[in-house]
């Protein structure tokens, strides 16, 4: 199934959902429970935390969810399968033709534009049923749910077959507690380069043919909003983020595989070494001394380069880089085999329902 053989359609958001408003104004109202609290987050699949059941507060299940407020959030789309309880900043759009296979297609496709929303340019209502999704159609110009389903499951199917590949190939590997560990400096581990944009405002946000848009954020690995690419300011991918400002951000360290355009409030470090597996085993060290910087004790470049990281050692006294990667594709293939089973139980309960 190839997307390039589909004819595809724009369809007003309205004409496919009918939107409906979440009805939790006030969450400090409830306590903590077992039902999902979405609000404006684009992490961890809107959910907040876990509130007391409320049968007047309930949203149904099977259902998209548009968050249309909070920055960095407004304008993502996620499917919720199970019922929650919502804040009144979310609203949700309901299709009896959908499940989780074609949502995810959809939720997808809503995603790509959410850059156009910000503080200026609310998702109200009006903007939210206006929001134009393109999607491909059937042989009667209606959105293809069939396809989007099929589709789907088939990048799943692919996506498990590469896992179980990846899984069965990782050996084992000697625990951290085995390792001698030695404090390294930043900048004796990585060349140094400065953010070299001034703000977002400099810059047009574009759905296709854009780059990522670091800031001082922890969410969303690091990205504000997808812009287009301009040459002076593009920073290579395979790369270490060190976000030296912002309120909750400051101190994080991030791993950047793809190129990118960053504000002025990151560093970006670069090393030989450096691979996704490597990166990510450093930033995950680096992030534990985070809390030591505030806006009385930033993270200046000064700061930054003298900043120690407690790394593993090889027998020449060195960070053991090679252990690094070992480590993190071990942890990787143990995730995997979590999955796998959990995808298993799943199918195999869904078998067995009558």
């Amino acid at each position: 199934m190839e997307l390039a053989n589909k004819e595809w359609k724009a369809f007003k958001l309205s004409s496919i959902f009918d939107v409906e408003h979440c009805k939790c104004s006030n969450v400090s109202n409830l306590r903590d429970g077992d039902v999902p609290y979405v609000g404006a987050t684009n992490r961890n699949n809107g959910v907040l935390h876990f509130v007391e059941y409320d049968e007047d507060l309930i949203t149904k299940g099977n259902c998209i969810a548009f968050i249309c407020d909070g920055e960095g959030s407004v304008g993502t789309s996620i499917y919720k399968k199970e019922n929650f309880i919502g804040s009144t900043t979310v609203k949700v759009g309901r299709n009896e033709l959908i499940n989780s296979y074609s949502a995810f297609f959809i939720t997808t496709i809503a995603n790509k534009v959410r850059s156009k929303y910000n503080f200026g340019f609310k998702r109200n209502e009006k903007h939210l049923r206006n929001e134009l999704l393109i999607l491909p159609v059937n042989a009667k110009g209606e959105p293809d749910y069939a396809f989007m389903e099929n589709y789907m499951k088939q990048k799943e199917t692919e996506l498990l077959k590469q896992y179980e590949k990846q899984a069965s190939e990782v050996e084992s590997v000697a625990p951290l507690s085995e390792k001698e560990w030695k404090g390294f400096e930043v900048g004796k581990l990585f060349n140094i380069s400065a953010g070299r944009s001034k703000g977002l405002n400099h810059l047009q946000n574009v759905t296709m043919g854009g780059v990522n848009y670091l800031g001082a954020t922890n969410s969303n690995n690091g990205v504000l909003a997808y812009v287009e690419k301009v040459k002076q300011m593009i920073h290579k991918g395979n790369s270490v983020c060190f976000i030296r400002n912002g309120e909750g951000s400051m101190g994080f360290s991030i791993y950047k595989a793809e190129d990118f355009i960053a504000t002025s409030d990151i560093s970006v470090g670069y090393a030989n070494f450096l691979n996704k597996y490597t990166g990510l085993f450093i930033t995950t060290v680096a992030d534990k001394v985070r809390g030591k910087y505030n806006f009385g004790y930033k993270r200046n470049e000064t700061r930054l380069k003298k900043e120690k990281i407690l790394l593993p050692t090889a027998s020449n006294n060195e960070p053991d880089y090679a252990y690094m990667e070992s480590y993190m594709k071990v942890l990787e293939s143990r995730k995997i085999r979590q999955y796998l089973e959990y995808k298993k139980r799943n199918t195999n309960d869904s078998k067995r329902v009558p």
